[in-house]
C-alpha cells in the first residue's frame, strides 16, 4: 500500500473564518476592531480603571470615650455610640471575655483607656 501525500489544507475562502481571506492573510474581525498585540485586549477594565462608585459616603470610624456613659472610664460607652447599640451588651460581653478569655477582655479595655481620647465636651 501507497502513503498518500493528501495532508494540504483547502484554500480559505471568504467567508470561512472570521479574520481570514483567499490570500491568507488575516484583516480586522466583524467587530471592526483591529488586531493588537496586547494579550489583554478586550478584557473588561480592572477596579482601578473604573471611577468610584457614587453613594452614600459613611464618616470614618473613632473610638472616643464617653464623658456620660460611663462606669470606669467610658470605653464601653463611648463604642456603643460609635457602633449604635446598646452599652450594656457591649459591657456584658466585655465581662463574658474577661473570664472566658482568661482576662483578655480586662488587657484591652486597658489598652483603649489608654489610647483612646475622650469625646468633646457639648456646647
Amino acid at each position: 500500500m501507497e502513503p498518500t501525500t493528501e495532508h494540504t489544507a483547502r484554500p480559505a475562502t471568504p467567508g470561512d473564518a472570521p479574520g481570514a481571506t483567499a490570500a491568507g492573510i488575516p484583516t480586522a474581525p466583524p467587530g471592526g476592531a483591529a488586531f493588537t498585540t496586547d494579550p489583554w485586549a478586550g478584557f473588561a477594565p480592572g477596579p482601578a480603571a473604573l471611577p468610584p462608585a457614587a453613594g452614600p459616603t459613611r464618616e470614618r470610624f473613632t473610638l472616643r470615650r464617653s464623658r456620660t456613659d460611663r462606669m470606669l472610664g467610658g470605653v464601653c460607652g463611648g463604642l456603643a455610640t460609635s457602633l449604635g447599640v446598646d452599652a450594656a451588651l457591649l459591657r456584658i460581653g466585655l465581662v463574658v471575655l474577661t473570664v472566658l478569655g482568661f482576662g483578655a477582655g480586662a488587657v484591652i479595655y486597658l489598652a483603649a483607656w489608654i489610647l483612646a481620647p475622650e469625646e468633646e465636651p457639648a456646647v
